[in-house]
């Protein structure tokens, strides 16, 4: 079967499809559910799957909210296909991770309508705002084997990559000695003050990091009464840099701040890294093109890379999978160019009909992406001959995170 054939058919699949794959992003949507607590989501997406015959994997790559489905030609290159659906705590859907869900469905289940030149790899991947699922699954061989791995965020831009950096996540707890703090304050040991005094360290300290470093967090935990000396108090911050190698320089000045409260306070400190630290984003650029010359037959109009303002830039743990093989994150518009993800408004805009024409133009042009790479051996080529241009400096980063600072992967 010739490729424009399969491209046609595999459109013709995803408009055949339209409803139900809205109808899953809404029901998603309406039921928005944390990190590693995607149970619903997931198996929605999971049964649905069943329902067009595939065979799925529940509870895959030590993950209880992942799962996992292949199908196609086992001699053929292999294509990741990914779907997200965690929410955002307070404000549900605010990152679109319904959308991000329903794309990946439609895109896997219209391919599997076809007689492929290659291989599906469909992957529930949860956790993504917290604990970083993919790295999990990574290290638990998800990713093995793949030529490929690919999925699209929601923003309120067309963008051809996600601007990205490298994260870490910890929380920092402090323990002192509670008293009774008017008749007999000096009996105490106040872990507030441990938290407050390395909160103005941190504060201190960014002022004089690169433009392309972020420091920020919030106090969880500050007493129990303002007439009790806390004896516990804790402070959770993101540390995020350019790359894993200034992540590592960045993350030992911040627990540096960190032991300069417990010095001063007296107090015991308890550092927890959450998750696995996220990498930051290597886009294929061949693959990325491609994509973005399905989208914009399709009528999207992107917005220039090269104009996206410095310092501009989130993280995922897409990118820990991007130093593992070639990848693509692309971004489709959802919402006017004023709404900001992570706002209570960008989740209203995720179930609207913007939203909805994202879920379709994603699954189309992820689908005819797919394809492209599955038939064409000059894109494959091409792709693969980018990732290898910097694949030492990948190994080097992907060994820095996997180093296990944060506990082991959790396989079964």
């Amino acid at each position: 079967m010739s490729l424009e054939t399969l491209r046609r058919d595999v459109l013709s699949a995803i408009e055949s499809l339209r409803g139900e794959l809205i109808g899953l992003s809404h029901a998603i949507h309406a039921e928005p559910e944390l990190s590693l607590n995607e149970f619903k989501a997931a198996e929605r997406l999971a049964g649905a799957a069943e329902g067009h015959a595939l065979s799925v994997s529940r509870e895959a790559f030590g993950m209880k909210t992942a799962f996992a489905a292949e199908f196609g030609k086992s001699d053929g290159p292999v294509v990741a296909i990914l779907s997200e659906y965690d929410a955002l705590p307070g404000i549900g859907h605010a990152c679109g991770h319904n959308i991000i869900a329903a794309i990946g469905y439609g895109a896997t289940i219209a391919l599997s309508k076809l007689g492929l030149p290659g291989m599906v790899r469909y992957l529930g991947t949860p956790a993504e705002e917290a604990h970083g699922g993919k790295e999990i699954m990574a290290r638990c061989g998800a990713f093995d084997g793949v030529d490929a791995a690919m999925m699209i965020h929601p923003s309120n831009l067309n963008l051809m990559t996600m601007p990205t950096i490298a994260v870490a996540d910890v929380e920092a707890v402090f323990h002192g000695k509670a008293a009774h703090a008017s008749a007999m304050p000096s009996r105490g040991v106040n872990a507030l003050d441990a938290v407050v005094t390395a909160y103005s360290a941190i504060a201190q300290l960014r002022q004089h990091i690169q433009n392309t470093e972020r420091i920020h967090g919030i106090i969880t935990d500050g007493g129990l009464a303002p007439n009790i000396v806390p004896e516990r108090a804790a402070c959770r911050f993101f540390i995020r840099a350019a790359d894993v190698h200034d992540l590592v320089k960045l993350k030992k000045r911040v627990v540096a701040c960190f032991e300069a409260g417990a010095l001063a306070t007296g107090c015991r400190l308890e550092l927890h890294w959450t998750g696995a630290d996220y990498l930051d984003l290597k886009t294929n650029w061949p693959l990325a093109e491609n994509f973005e010359a399905h989208a914009k037959a399709l009528g999207r109009e992107f917005f220039p890379m090269e104009q996206i303002p410095a310092g501009f830039a989130g993280s995922t743990d897409m990118g820990n999978v991007s130093h593992r093989v070639p990848s693509i994150h692309p971004m489709l518009a959802v919402a006017p160019a004023d709404v900001i993800i992570h706002n209570p408004e960008f989740a209203t805009w995720a179930a609207s009909d913007l939203g909805d024409a994202a879920v379709i133009d994603g699954a189309k042009a992820l689908a005819l992406t797919a394809l492209d790479l599955m038939a064409d051996q000059h894109v494959l080529a091409r792709v693969k001959s980018d990732f290898a241009a910097s694949a030492e400096l990948s190994r080097l980063a992907v060994a820095e995170v996997s180093h296990d600072h944060h506990g082991g992967c959790g396989c079964r």
